[in-house]
């Protein structure tokens, strides 16, 4: 900031000796020293009279006379110059209070998130490890460039003029065969057990109601297996709404909730089990008719055990696969508690109440109010990522991740405590170098790599990412190249407090629903993993309802892996260009090709109609 000068009073013809050393004594002080200068100034008068102050009394009475007129030419101007400074003063204590406050706030999110990310075994984070350095360099000074430039990365319309011709439909065909009749010709009861977490369950529970209605059964409500890996004794009714699961399919088919009391000492002696092992994976209904359906008729019953991804998508009679459309999207719907929690999450992202969207609608019912007022402000957008880079992930890759030989020792020793038979397979097999599993696409991409796609597609600093999934392997380290190009990022565990938590603690795959929710939710949702079941059924249900604007990221790692082999010569314009193709050649939408899942990609004739 500039001086503040102020105006000066004309000079008098006349000025003795006195008046001008205490003149220039006066002016050689600064605005800010004004009342410093007067008792400097009164000092000098002093010591310059001495003993002639007697003699000189009336020069001094003209000088004061002189004094007190300036001061009542100039009253009005030193009021408004001490009023401005006040103001100034004033205006810097509360800016610098706010920068403090928000200053916390951030360190608390970045401390709340590093504790969210680090390595579950409670290990002290190791030095960060980046494996392409100069590329991150690249991707700040790029993000830096275009800070202040307009929206560059346009992914709201997914990649397919005829797109738009595809609505839900799933909820609209009837079966043709009437409850009544499906009742005098149930051949049995068909008991299910489903293994793994949320969306292996989720499957399990639709695959289930498509064998029902091919084998002319009755559906006991599913139950979930405890398994070590995810350790929730999560039920049905505890994550999903079993009323309205069994109203909605009454049509098609017949569900209660639990097995008639005569036939549980079939189940209990084991008689009618069938365990995963013993159906193919993807099995045909051939193969449920062959072996399924005698032991149905023959008990009463049948008990499928473990069961998960045990029914193809290819061949099926149209209505069953239909109706495996029906449950997965309009049929299975969120107990209340898991609603209201994801309510409140997508709300706090996006810093508004209502709904704006069917994908939200269909998600979070009535816990979300219906948007009515038109020209409302506009939410916040988001980008969901969905990072899979857990330890059981990487160790499982076989890949190497640039952490040295003590990552190596790290791995290889969770292999011998968790996959033994990984081991004893590698012994028999020929070795392949991390080098070619890269190259192959067979590495999870690392936070460092989700980092760069994200800056290359363009994507700006100040995007706001709700990021999703379980501990990263690494912790805060690993997450360093992500965090410090974009520092705008949440979770469940800072967007909801302890007490909003409180319920779920314990429950990983009602936790996992919070994930599932913000993911369906957000503008754009980017996957690292396509194989993973959560991002396959989060892009299916934005593809069901997203009405084409709910665009989904998918980089493809054989082809990610080829453009970061150039990491030390590449520009970042060609980087860009390479990056942003890839990208955009995961988005072209197509009719489900044969065989594929209908729960990833429904559109086709059974799930959606065209018009």
């Amino acid at each position: 900031m500039g001086k503040q000068g102020s105006p000066r009073s004309p000079r008098p013809e006349t000025i003795d000796k006195e008046e001008k050393f205490g003149r220039r004594s006066f002016d050689s002080l600064s605005g800010n020293d004004l009342l410093l200068g007067r008792r400097i100034y009164a000092s000098e008068v002093s010591k310059a009279q001495g003993s002639k102050h007697d003699q000189n009394c009336g020069s001094s009475n003209k000088f004061w006379k002189k004094q007190h007129s300036w001061l009542r030419r100039n009253f009005k101007s030193i009021v408004l110059m001490i009023s401005v400074t006040g103001f100034i003063f004033c205006m810097d204590s509360i800016m610098v209070s706010i920068f403090h406050s928000d200053s916390r706030a951030v360190v608390q999110d970045i401390s709340r998130l590093s504790n969210m990310t680090l390595h579950k075994n409670g290990a002290v984070d190791a030095s960060p490890v980046q494996m392409y350095s100069r590329l991150l360099n690249l991707a700040s000074d790029s993000l830096a460039k275009n800070e202040f430039k307009p929206d560059t990365p346009n992914f709201r319309e997914e990649r397919s003029s005829k797109s738009s011709q595809w609505k839900p439909c799933a909820d609209n065909n009837k079966a043709a065969v009437s409850l009544e009749r499906s009742r005098e010709l149930s051949n049995g009861y068909i008991m299910v057990s489903a293994n793994g977490g949320l969306n292996q369950q989720r499957v399990a529970i639709c695959n289930a109601v498509a064998v029902a209605a091919l084998l002319n059964a009755t559906l006991v409500l599913p139950r979930f297996l405890y398994s070590n890996v995810w350790k929730d004794p999560s039920q049905f009714g505890d994550i999903y709404q079993e009323d309205h699961f069994i109203e909605y399919l009454k049509d098609e088919v017949k569900i209660v909730k639990n097995l008639p009391q005569h036939l549980k000492s079939t189940d209990n002696k084991n008689l009618s089990l069938v365990t995963d092992t013993e159906l193919v994976k993807e099995a045909t209904p051939v193969d449920y008719i062959e072996h399924v359906l005698p032991l149905l008729k023959k008990y009463g019953m049948v008990h499928l055990f473990g069961y998960g991804n045990r029914l193809g998508f290819d061949p099926l009679p149209f209505d069953v696969q239909r109706l495996r459309c029906k449950c997965n999207f309009h049929a299975l719907k969120f107990a209340p508690k898991i609603q209201e929690a994801g309510s409140l999450l997508v709300k706090r992202i996006r810093r508004f109440k209502t709904s704006r969207s069917r994908l939200e609608e269909a998600l979070l019912g009535e816990s979300m109010v219906k948007s009515t007022v038109k020209g409302e402000e506009e939410p916040l957008k988001y980008l969901a990522l969905h990072l899979r880079f857990e330890e059981d992930m990487v160790a499982y890759s076989l890949c190497d991740f640039g952490g040295g030989e003590a990552e190596r020792k790290e791995l290889q020793a969770y292999r011998e405590d968790h996959f033994p038979l990984l081991l004893k397979r590698l012994k028999k097999s020929k070795p392949v170098s991390p080098e070619e599993l890269r190259k192959t696409g067979k590495c999870p991409l690392t936070p460092e790599e989700a980092t760069l796609v994200l800056a290359g597609l363009g994507f700006k600093r100040k995007t706001y990412i709700y990021l999703a999934g379980s501990q990263i392997y690494g912790g805060s380290s690993r997450m360093l190249p992500l965090t410090r190009l974009y520092p705008n990022i949440a979770t469940k565990e800072t967007l909801l407090t302890p007490q909003e938590l409180a319920p779920f603690k314990n429950f990983s795959s009602q936790l996992a629903a919070l994930d599932f929710i913000a993911c369906i939710a957000s503008d754009v949702f980017a996957m690292t993993d396509s194989g993973s079941q959560l991002s396959s059924l989060v892009s299916g249900f934005r593809n069901y309802y997203g009405n084409s604007q709910a665009p989904t990221l998918r980089p493809n790692k054989k082809r990610l892996a080829a453009i970061l082999s150039d990491s030390e010569t590449i520009k970042w314009k060609i980087f860009e260009d390479r990056v942003r193709k890839m990208v955009e050649e995961g988005q072209k939408l197509r009719t489900r090709p044969y065989g594929r899942s209908i729960y990833r990609q429904p559109r086709c004739p059974e799930c959606m109609c065209k018009f």
